[in-house]
């Protein structure tokens, strides 16, 4: 990872997490008292170069909620993406989960349950800017070219996230990984970074 790149995941995810700790405290609040459980969640998930780390989100399901349905989403996702003469299909999340709960929705399209990973880019595990780290069934179903997404440091969001998101098939989000892959630089992050709110607004518009 290039230096500047690091100084500015620290400084960022630093001044991140002590602007963030007074809605930490809120939302920490509000998923004890809907749900019982712990107030996070913790995922493994692939890193650079292949490497599994530990991920945090706030908890938007239930506890110990059965992840089979969106493992086959995915593998779905993906074989779809890959047939000959397929359109592939737009990587849809299960929104409508039984297992989510009380105002789940609201906290992931408001991305409010991705908070935490600042704490996983003040270790070093992830980035501000980067390709979304997945899950270790997510990679199970990858073609050799798709692995390409593996070979940088995963982000907090990207090109995938202000680029349209879950409307774009799961070859398009390699591809624009891919893209920052090759384009990445100090300015590139920045404008990624400062496009990111609206991207934001617009997820939290399809709820409303």
């Amino acid at each position: 990872m290039p230096k500047w790149k690091r100084m500015t995941d620290i400084a960022g995810a630093s001044l991140g997490l002590m602007i963030c700790a007074p809605v930490f405290m809120l939302i920490a609040g509000f998923i004890k008292t809907v749900s019982p459980g712990p107030v996070f969640f913790k995922q493994q998930r692939i890193g650079f170069g292949g490497k599994t780390f530990t991920f945090f989100k706030f908890r938007t399901m239930k506890v110990n909620a059965d992840t089979t349905a969106h493992q086959k989403l995915l593998a779905e996702l993906i074989k779809d993406d890959n047939s000959p003469g397929s359109a592939g299909k737009p990587m849809t999340k299960l929104d409508h989960d039984p297992q989510i709960i009380p105002c789940g929705n609201f906290l992931r399209k408001s991305c409010i349950d991705e908070l935490p990973q600042l704490i996983n880019v003040l270790i070093g595990d992830m980035s501000l800017i980067g390709p979304r780290p997945p899950i270790p069934y997510e990679v199970d179903e990858y073609d050799r070219w798709h692995r390409a997404r593996l070979s940088t440091i995963p982000g907090m969001t990207g090109l995938w996230q202000i680029s349209g998101k879950n409307r774009l098939t799961f070859k398009e989000m390699v591809r624009l990984d891919i893209r920052y892959l090759r384009n990445r630089s100090l300015w590139h992050d920045i404008k990624i970074l400062l496009l990111t709110p609206r991207a934001i607004v617009s997820q939290i518009k399809e709820i409303l």
